[in-house]
């Protein structure tokens, strides 16, 4: 059987690892690189579906720990699955709700089984196992879903994160022996080992074994360094298929974005551009722009010059200060656009620097730019 999402690779970097490629899937054919926003509730914050298609997405996230509890799987497959629900067409991609679990649940209880944990918000007590995760992303739709993991602290002992890996090993393979519509949902795999090289590499041998479509990268963006992630990476993206698609969980800034391409990674997600959009930092091609400070009160430039977004063609830094001092939700929708816009087309400007052999002088440009500290790459 032809499995339900599938890579090509199109061309790779001279000079990196760096890999430009096509993810197919039943709901589109989309270019990587590529920034996938995140709709955690079923929705990308403040912004639209048309919106989205507008500034170029092409796959989104949805949470599955959230959706499980609010409004229930059983009602969004109703619905006829998320697509249908949230009125999106294209790509949809559902993590596991194992991050969440062990991220946001009071009083976890890890057994072979599953986890049992209290919902912070009910109180009650909830199970979440491989099948139990497995059956909820069954209902609700997606085109790829995520292997359940345990997501253990990545600075933690070898024989802790071992016994982790092993688990997380096991819990795949009853994933995929649970995975009910293979013809039309691709299930990933998700390498763990926190920072131990031989951890990493036992993680991707179990996994590859097992041929899912896709995997990813989980256990990072979570304290450790920018070198530290850079080291993981190099160390473990070589174990992992090259005519299968690489997720790198959770990161979201510009530096690490084109670190993680260089060392072959095709896909990322990130609720930052969201979430800081809220507060009023705009990213921007020469770094964060905090637009709620009071030297932008009479700054009737765009947030960013360079950019073409529709935040930045029509509305100054004077007028979206206003709207978010006054708590205009308008404002908020206006830097949400702009991030995510930014961090979309700098994956397509980095997908055009492989195919030109030039990322290496592309990263030097941006961080030249952002201010970024160059030293956090190996020398290639």
């Amino acid at each position: 059987m032809e499995p339900a999402v599938k890579y090509r690779l199109i061309k790779k970097d001279k000079h990196t690892g760096a890999r430009a490629g096509e993810l197919i899937t039943p709901h589109g054919t989309f270019k990587t690189p590529m920034f996938m926003p995140v709709g955690t509730q079923a929705t990308v914050k403040s912004i639209a579906p048309e919106e989205l298609d507008e500034m170029g997405a092409g796959v989104i996230l949805a949470n599955t720990y959230h959706l499980w509890l609010q409004p229930g799987e059983k009602l969004v497959e109703e619905a006829g699955g998320l697509h249908k629900f949230m009125n999106w067409d294209k790509g949809i991609l559902t993590d596991s709700g194992g991050f969440q679990v062990f991220s946001l649940a009071e009083h976890r209880n890890i057994k072979e089984d599953g986890v049992r944990f209290r919902d912070p918000v009910s109180g009650s007590t909830m199970f979440l196992s491989p099948e139990k995760a497995i059956q909820i992303e069954n209902a609700l739709g997606p085109d790829i879903m995520m292997s359940f993991d345990e997501c253990p602290p990545y600075f933690e002992t070898y024989d802790y994160i071992k016994a982790s890996v092993e688990r997380t090993s096991r819990w795949a393979e009853r994933g995929l022996k649970a995975h009910q519509n293979p013809d039309w949902q691709g299930l990933f795999g998700i390498v763990q080992g926190a920072g131990f090289k031989k951890l990493r590499q036992q993680s991707a041998h179990d996994l590859v074994s097992m041929d899912f479509p896709g995997y990813s990268v989980g256990g990072l963006s979570v304290g450790e360094s920018k070198e530290e992630m850079n080291r993981v990476l190099e160390m473990t993206t070589p174990f992992l298929p090259e005519d299968k698609p690489r997720y790198l969980m959770g990161v979201g800034t510009a530096d690490s974005l084109i670190d993680g391409v260089m060392r072959g990674i095709d896909m990322f997600d990130c609720v930052l551009p969201t979430r800081i959009a809220r507060n009023g930092t705009c990213m921007t091609s020469h770094g964060r722009l905090v637009v709620k400070n009071a030297e932008y009160a009479h700054d009737f430039n765009p947030i960013d010059p360079e950019c073409n977004c529709y935040a930045c063609r029509n509305y100054s830094r004077a007028y979206i200060r206003h709207l978010l001092h006054v708590n205009e939700t308008f404002g908020l929708r206006l830097t949400s656009y702009h991030n995510l816009y930014f961090l979309i087309h700098l994956m397509q400007d980095l997908r055009e620097a492989i195919l030109e052999d030039r990322v290496l002088d592309f990263r030097e440009m941006v961080f030249e730019k952002y201010g970024f500290n160059k030293e956090n790459a190996r020398n290639f």
